[in-house]
C-alpha cells in the first residue's frame, strides 16, 4: 500500500493540528512540510469559533544544505527566545532555492521594517551554513508568507508605474530597494515593449527608473 503524501489536520490550535497531521503521516516535524491554512478563530462565548487547519506533506529530496540551514535557524530562534517555529518546504519547479518558512506570534519582530530584519537574518543563516559546509549555500527564508505578499505588491506597483510612464512619456524613479526586490521589478517589466528599466545609485540606495521605450 502506497504511503499517504499529504493530509490536512484540524484542531483548536495550530500546534495541535500539526501534531494530528504528523501522526497521520507517521513522521517527525523534520520530515514534513507544514502549511498553515487557517489559524482559526476563538469566537465569543463559543460562537463564531473556527478550528485551526494545517496541511502536512512529506518532504521530498531536500538538499543536505537546506537541512543544515534548518538546524541553524532552529538554534538562532531558540537563542533569540522568540515564539517562532521554522519548517522546511518542498521546492517547486518555480522556486530556485530551498525555502524555510517561519511562523509564530513574534513574526513581526523577525520581518522588521520593509523586510530588512528578515533580509539580515537570511544573510546570517546562509553565512553560518557556508562556514559549516564549506560551500556557497543559498537558502530562502520567509516569515508568514511575507515575501510572497511583498512580491505581489511590487508586481502591482511595477505595472502601475509602467502604465503611467507609457501614457505620460515621462520616466519615474522608484524608492531604493534591495537587490531581490529590484529583480522582481525588472522581471515583471521585461516583457513590456513600451517601457524599459535601469538601476542607478550606490549599493544600499540603488533605485530603479522606469523609462518610456522610444
Amino acid at each position: 500500500m502506497d504511503q499517504i503524501e499529504s493530509v490536512e489536520g484540524t484542531a483548536k490550535t495550530v500546534d495541535e493540528a500539526i501534531e494530528i497531521g504528523l501522526r497521520q503521516l507517521g513522521v517527525d516535524r523534520d520530515k514534513a512540510e507544514i502549511e498553515i491554512v487557517s489559524r482559526g478563530k476563538t469566537g465569543i462565548l463559543g460562537f463564531g469559533s473556527e478550528p485551526a487547519r494545517v496541511k502536512v506533506s512529506l518532504l521530498k529530496d531536500i538538499p543536505e544544505d537546506a537541512i543544515t540551514a534548518k538546524g541553524v535557524v532552529d538554534e538562532l530562534l531558540q537563542y533569540l527566545d522568540v515564539d517562532l517555529v521554522a519548517y522546511l518546504k518542498n521546492v517547486s519547479e518555480e522556486e530556485e532555492l530551498p525555502i524555510i518558512e517561519i511562523h509564530g506570534d513574534d513574526s513581526g519582530l523577525l520581518i522588521g521594517r520593509k523586510g530588512e530584519t528578515l533580509g539580515a537574518f537570511q544573510f546570517m543563516v546562509n553565512y553560518i551554513v557556508r562556514g559549516k559546509t564549506g560551500e556557497r549555500v543559498r537558502v530562502n527564508i520567509d516569515v508568514e508568507g511575507y515575501k510572497q505578499r511583498r512580491k505581489e505588491v511590487l508586481e502591482a506597483q511595477a505595472r502601475s508605474v509602467a502604465t503611467r510612464v507609457s501614457s505620460s512619456g515621462h520616466s519615474f524613479t522608484l524608492d531604493p530597494m534591495p537587490p531581490a526586490e529590484r529583480r522582481i521589478i525588472h522581471m515583471v517589466l521585461s516583457s513590456r515593449s513600451d517601457v524599459i528599466t535601469e538601476s542607478n545609485g550606490d549599493e544600499g540606495s540603488r533605485r530603479i527608473t522606469v523609462l518610456p521605450n522610444k
